[in-house]
């Protein structure tokens, strides 16, 4: 069997790890195609180095642009790619313009196409994601759930058949590296002179966050509102914007590497974000999170009192509630996804 990985953003490489992994230990022909979409060596290239995942074979370098500049650029770049490689599975990966650009390339070419990370929904139609993940499930020919509320929101879409529960590779190299980092404190949060357990991690990345000046200014406002040290790790998209970050308890800092995003999480009172993986991220470690959006994929993080949906002036006290009463509950699988993947795609 021969799988093409197509992965093009922070979220994709950390879900390709455990992937790759997999690949190695049974014997599997994987062939890796990053897009560049995510171009900043920070947002990129530490990971491959940090998670051990094998460097790309093609690496189209597409970069920034619009949604459909980006996109266009990626398509005809993956068609050669796909066609060249000719496996028998192309794999994508969670949300991104990347993922999209590899359905329609893969659907066009005839290649069978698998989509992990199948079936999240955040029924807001204003969100680009939300139209890359409808548009590949319905293009693809196996669906690799996360969850039972993914594999749900796929039977309403009339594609239960094409549907497998695995759980959620995260999940996977997630447990694996907090296991790794242990009770260590990054350089960042030293250097910021902050101590473990009195701060909160921000990460803010979302067009509808960053795009609009006047909610990001009232997002910044209430991060530097927060009664506790903010750990702000800007992003490359929040630093374009212009604005000014240092305000009020915000602490700036550049993007982590995934271990030390990990750690720098697992050791904070609080996480403040717009990012998907992170409020999972957050869950798994037992960190309470508050979540600059007005809805969550993750909805299972909600319904078990781990995570808060706020709007800008409530980020203050969302990020200052108390912990939640602990819980055993293990929504997102029990850290073998990606071996389930594998079996499901040598299987289909």
């Amino acid at each position: 069997m021969k799988i093409l990985s197509v992965v093009g953003a922070r979220p994709q490489f950390v879900k390709l790890a455990p992937v790759a992994a997999a690949c190695q230990e049974r014997g599997v022909e994987h062939v890796i195609v990053h897009t560049g979409q995510h171009y900043d060596a920070a947002m990129s290239d530490v990971f491959f180095t940090e998670l051990g995942i094998p460097a790309p074979d093609t690496h189209l370098g597409i970069g920034s642009g619009s949604h459909a500049e980006q996109t266009g650029r990626m398509l005809i770049g993956l068609e050669g790619a796909l066609a060249e490689a000719d496996p028998d599975w192309v794999l994508v990966y969670g949300d991104t313009n990347s993922t999209l650009a590899a359905a329609i390339a893969a659907v066009k070419l005839q290649l069978p196409l698998a989509h992990l990370e199948a079936g999240l929904r955040s029924f807001n139609r204003r969100m680009p994601e939300e139209h890359n993940r409808v548009l590949t499930d319905h293009a693809a020919d196996v669906l690799l759930a996360p969850t039972q509320v993914a594999a749900d929101h796929l039977a309403n879409e009339g594609l239960a058949a094409r549907t497998q529960v695995v759980g959620d590779v995260m999940t996977d190299v997630l447990h694996q590296v907090a296991t790794t980092v242990g009770d260590r404190v990054p350089a960042a949060v030293t250097a910021a002179g902050l101590t473990p357990g009195e701060y909160s991690i921000a990460t803010i990345h979302r067009a509808e966050n960053t795009d609009d000046p006047a909610r990001l200014e009232a997002v910044l406002d209430g991060l530097g509102a927060v009664d506790h040290p903010v750990l702000l790790l800007a992003h490359p998209r929040l630093r374009a914007t212009g604005a000014n970050l240092e305000r009020g308890n915000i602490h700036v800092a550049d993007p982590l590497g995934y271990p030390d995003l990990i750690a720098a999480a697992a050791q904070a009172r609080g996480v403040i974000t717009d990012s998907g993986g992170l409020q999972k991220e957050a869950f798994e470690l037992r960190t309470p999170c508050t979540t600059v959006r007005t809805e969550t994929e993750w909805v299972e993080t909600v319904q078990l009192g781990w995570n808060t949906l706020a709007e800008p002036a409530d980020i203050p006290a969302a990020a200052s509630r108390p912990a939640p009463p602990a819980t055993k509950a293990t929504p997102y699988g029990d850290g073998h996804a990606a071996k389930r993947v594998l079996s499901v795609l040598a299987a289909s």
